[in-house]
């Protein structure tokens, strides 16, 4: 009896942090809508100032729920740090972490995870992996040099990569910035549509 009111419990528990579709969705407009708002506001825009003053809003592809996957996560230990490329002559330094597995349209598909060899300056970044991709539509929808997705490090076997939340690096919207490249092998043979669009003719 014990053991039936413990899984009951354990089972309760799953389903109360399950999160619906539609509670999925309001997480990802409340950070459209929060990405915009940076945008918009002169203390924390990127912008140019030609830029800003005509600015609207970012433009996102339509939420879609299909490129929210769930990947595998295999981590990589005793990687080499390395250089990663940049638009400027700046050469940060990373290390590969793991790697994520999944599938988009039938597609088997596989994404690097790299973490800064520098700590971070602001507190609660100690378990950031930083993912940088491009995909079929980079050039021809989404902006050419690519994109970025934010992860943390898994406690498990699993990472929740949600495309919808793909931004674009700062030097797609000023010059001055100096963004990575994304290495050759985070290049995905399919089109993600899902996240923020090109902007203009940067």
């Amino acid at each position: 009896m014990k053991y039936l009111f413990t899984s009951a419990l354990l089972l309760m528990c799953f389903f109360s942090f399950a999160q619906t579709d539609e509670e999925i969705i309001q997480k990802i407009k409340g950070y459209q809508t929060s990405e915009n708002e940076k945008f918009s506001t002169a203390e924390t825009t990127i912008l140019t100032v030609k830029d800003f003053k005509n600015f609207e809003a970012l433009e996102f592809y339509p939420i879609n729920l299909k490129y929210r996957v769930e990947a595998k996560f295999i981590r990589t230990p005793n990687e080499e740090p390395f250089l990663m490329p940049t638009t400027t002559d700046r050469l940060p330094e990373y290390v590969k972490y793991g790697e994520a597995h999944f599938k988009i349209e039938g597609k088997d598909l596989k994404l690097n995870l790299y973490k800064s060899t520098e700590p971070y300056d602001e507190p609660g970044y100690e378990d950031y992996l930083f993912l940088p991709f491009t995909d079929l539509t980079s050039g021809d929808g989404s902006y050419g040099g690519g994109r970025f997705l934010d992860a943390r490090i898994p406690d498990g076997e699993t990472i929740v990569l949600d495309f919808n939340k793909a931004y674009n690096p700062y030097c797609a919207y000023n010059s001055r910035y100096s963004c990575p490249i994304p290495p050759k092998e985070n290049d995905l043979l399919v089109r993600v549509e899902a996240g923020v669009k090109t902007f203009g003719k940067h």
